[in-house]
């Protein structure tokens, strides 16, 4: 029996006028599409995460499929554990390598400008030329504006260096941009998984699910709820307080700069802030956090088995990692140095890792938590459908 997705799915490419309802896989697709037609066979972690309950709702894994499982994927090494047809045996069977791969091709896939999708694959260069293109502006700029980078003991006001208004002008339109690219890759991805789940309506109780799986981060537990396998076989849940501490340090590190922005705009108060005002505490907690969870990140990354991802992604881990770790570390030897004779030469480098950070923000590891909420969402969504007859659902 055909499955209804697939039939839903080319109703509506041929009603939209596409010449190909059913776009061909790529090697990497197809790879995933095999070990889901064995793992829902088997069904043995279907308990595990989100991935296998979404997976026993279909037949056939499409392109859009992969994309979404893909996503759905936390990587977390359970099913791998757990698999009795993981390798050496010859079905080979191994999700989370092969979810990862499909996951990294995504980022591309979505990216908007599509031309600007290849710089994935050169992340590692790509994320250190737009570092050290942000230090030689800002290092050029000061140089031109204040013919050195020397300053009396004790000051403290960043303005002295650049201009308020020059950096609005530097920073903004490249925020726009960032935020447009992010966005339209978004919608991209959200149409085609929306396809692949039967178009199935939003529902308040959907997103406050996928809210909260999301915040918590509920599939790094592992299968078990004990955590990630990281090295070897232990179950340990550094991984997933690592990702906290990165996650809510860099959202406390946005909200201090919006906080900042409304202080700035609305009474008046020109940076910098000082303890205990909320941007400063904000900051504080925020760049800390950032930093905790970027080192932890980073070491959890070198330990990891290379069965349990794409080693071709690591560069592009790494390297977020590492441009997250420096802008916090920047940001904090910044405030603590700012009365003193090197404030220039850190608010520059700070700037210049802040910059750098921004312009590769759509082609980078950034975009995998934009995908994975939406792919969550999704989940939450369709598991509130009742099961196709055809998939011998309920």
């Amino acid at each position: 029996m055909v499955p209804l997705e697939k039939l839903a799915r080319e109703a509506v490419a041929l009603a939209q006028g596409q010449p190909d309802p059913v776009p061909s896989l790529t090697a990497a697709e197809s790879e995933v599409a095999r070990q889901m037609q064995i793992c829902n066979a088997c069904r043995y972690c279907e308990g595990f995460c989100a991935v296998f309950p979404a997976m026993t709702r279909r037949l056939e894994f499409g392109k859009a499929d992969t994309h979404f499982l893909a996503n759905l994927c936390h990587n977390c090494g359970a099913c791998l554990h757990a698999c009795q047809y993981a390798p050496p045996h010859e079905f080979a069977v191994n999700v989370p390598q092969a979810m990862a791969t499909v996951r990294g091709q995504t980022y591309a896939d979505y990216a908007w400008p599509a031309a600007l999708g290849r710089l994935y694959q050169r992340n590692g260069l790509t994320m250190a030329l737009a570092v050290a293109t942000g230090l030689v502006l800002f290092l050029a700029l000061a140089m031109g504006l204040n013919g050195s980078l020397r300053v009396s003991v004790g000051a403290s006001n960043f303005y002295d260096v650049f201009p308020h208004r020059l950096l609005v002008a530097l920073f903004a339109p490249v925020f726009v941009f960032v935020m447009l690219a992010l966005a339209l890759g978004a919608r991209r991805f959200w149409c085609d998984i929306t396809l692949a789940t039967t178009g199935a309506p939003l529902q308040a109780a959907a997103v406050s699910e996928a809210g909260a799986n999301t915040l918590t981060l509920k599939y790094l537990e592992g299968g078990h709820g004990e955590g990630c396998n990281n090295a070897d076989d232990a179950w340990t849940l550094s991984r997933r307080r690592a990702h906290h501490l990165t996650f809510y340090g860099f959202m406390l590190c946005f909200a201090a700069t919006g906080l900042a922005t409304i202080y700035h705009y609305v009474w008046g108060a020109m940076a910098p802030y000082d303890l205990p005002s909320l941007p400063k505490v904000l900051g504080v907690l925020g760049g800390t956090s950032l930093m905790l969870g970027t080192a932890g990140l980073f070491l959890l990354n070198l330990q990891r088995h290379p069965a349990h991802g794409d080693t071709s992604q690591r560069p592009m881990d790494r390297g977020f990692i590492a441009l997250l770790f420096l802008t916090s570390t920047s940001g904090m030897a910044l405030w603590l140095g700012r009365g003193s004779n090197a404030m220039p030469w850190l608010l520059v480098g700070h700037l210049g890792v802040v910059m750098g950070l921004f312009v590769t923000l759509p082609y980078g590891k950034f975009a995998h938590g934009v995908f994975r909420v939406l792919a969550l969402l999704r989940f939450a969504v369709e598991r509130r459908r009742p099961k196709n007859l055809a998939l011998g659902g309920d």
